[in-house]
């Protein structure tokens, strides 16, 4: 049975005015966008601290001074190593500690990879901010992550066993503006059937038109479920985990499933819904969250702020 996750709470933060909300820590990833900068300033917190993706390859010189840490996905031990220590020295307890992440910036498997050990650590309520775009810089030609992909594999912590007495594969492709990364998933897995979830409302008007066409582009390797389309809000993260749930359930009822694989390849709103419908559910299930690792990350993609969103996750 599928899981509706739309009763928790989700609340849009003025742009402007000072928020009464306060958190003991509160981290953000850096990058060029003034959607990550302009929250990092209003959020008031005993401790704000930047994480400095080397993917998006600043020099020492552009990234803050001061609470900064840099963290690289590429290494699943570095990576587990750093949150690890980084969670261990600034969150006391877990029970009464208020605890708040902006997804805006971050790389996506390092997100989901952090609401896992946030979880892992016994804190069963935070909050999640996402802050939508005015527009992409470039529109339907916006670039956002390096043409190259290292290799696709499973996140840390969103690993899935088999059911080696089924045979179908499923996958589900949260489908964003980089092309590149649908197709290099979905080949991944060329046998799979893939459903595309797509952001509708998009963050802006045009937008969905713009994802479409380039998610279109990638449509030789997601063939011949292209027409298998499903939505949820963009900048929603319990909708979208909504959404993922019934896919998943649906599937499950069909029968003869070996593995389901979650791509979450749109907004950092949306993968936090996969992340949260896999924590919630689908732990040590025939299911797991696969990602396309690149080198690169672009440093600034986006122009002003139009919207900021707090989701408050509870466990």
């Amino acid at each position: 049975m599928s899981k509706d996750y739309t009763h928790l709470y989700r609340e849009e933060l003025d742009v402007e005015e000072e928020w009464e909300l306060e958190w003991d820590v509160f981290v953000s990833a850096f990058n060029g966008s003034e959607r990550v900068s302009h929250v990092f300033e209003k959020a008031r917190a005993k401790k704000k601290h930047w994480i400095v993706h080397e993917e998006y390859g600043f020099s020492c010189s552009e990234v803050p001074r001061a609470n900064q840490f840099t963290c690289e996905a590429l290494s699943e031990e570095e990576m587990l190593r750093f949150w690890e220590h980084w969670m261990s020295a600034h969150v006391v307890d877990p029970i009464t500690c208020r605890v708040c992440v902006d997804a805006t910036g971050f790389m996506r498997p390092q997100l989901i990879f952090l609401l896992n050990l946030i979880v892992q650590k016994g804190i069963t309520r935070f909050d999640v901010l996402y802050s939508e775009p005015q527009y992409y810089r470039n529109k339907d030609s916006t670039t956002f992550a390096g043409s190259h992909v290292d290799e696709v594999r499973q996140v840390l912590g969103f690993e899935g066993i088999d059911d080696s007495s089924a045979s179908r594969e499923i996958m589900i492709i949260g489908a964003g503006y980089e092309t590149h990364l649908i197709s290099e998933v979905a080949e991944h897995k060329d046998k799979a059937k893939k459903i595309v979830l797509f952001g509708l409302p998009s963050l802006r008007p045009d937008m969905y038109q713009q994802n479409a066409w380039r998610a279109w582009q990638a449509s030789d390797a997601i063939s011949p479920d292209v027409s298998e389309r499903h939505f949820a809000p963009a900048a929603d993260a319990f909708a979208t985990a909504t959404v993922v749930s019934e896919l998943i359930n649906q599937e499950q009822k069909r029968g003869d499933v070996r593995h389901v694989y979650l791509a979450p390849l749109s907004t950092k709103a949306q993968a936090v819904g996969f992340a949260l419908c896999f924590l919630s559910e689908f732990q040590g299930a025939n299911i797991s969250v696969i990602y396309p690792f690149t080198r690169s990350y672009e440093k600034e993609t986006s122009v002003g702020i139009a919207r900021i969103w707090r989701h408050t996750v509870e466990f």
